[in-house]
């Protein structure tokens, strides 16, 4: 499954220096009517692309808000130059 779509760059409260964007409510329940239960805390294997920058990472769900999160890790946010609450335009694919 092949999904494109910008979010924001956020930050996880508290002294942690994990980043992350929240994947749209649509896209993320896309993925769990696909995905949900397939693997340990109801992650999800993706290959993403931002900017010019390809990883390999999981999703994992957010019980607060309903939908995954996407950690951007500090590689790609100084890569393309992100930085807290810019706009991300993110290519996602996940992996059976």
């Amino acid at each position: 499954m092949d999904f494109s779509f910008e979010a924001p760059l956020w930050r996880w409260p508290g002294e942690s220096a994990w980043h992350f964007v929240s994947l749209p409510e649509p896209v993320s329940d896309e993925i769990d009517d696909h995905h949900a239960g397939t693997r340990a805390f109801g992650s999800v294997k993706v290959e993403v692309r931002v900017g010019s920058t390809a990883w390999s990472t999981s999703l994992f769900p957010d019980t607060k808000s309903g939908t995954y999160l996407l950690p951007i890790k500090k590689q790609v946010r100084t890569r393309e130059g992100l930085d807290e609450g810019d706009l991300v335009a993110v290519q996602l694919s996940t992996v059976e």
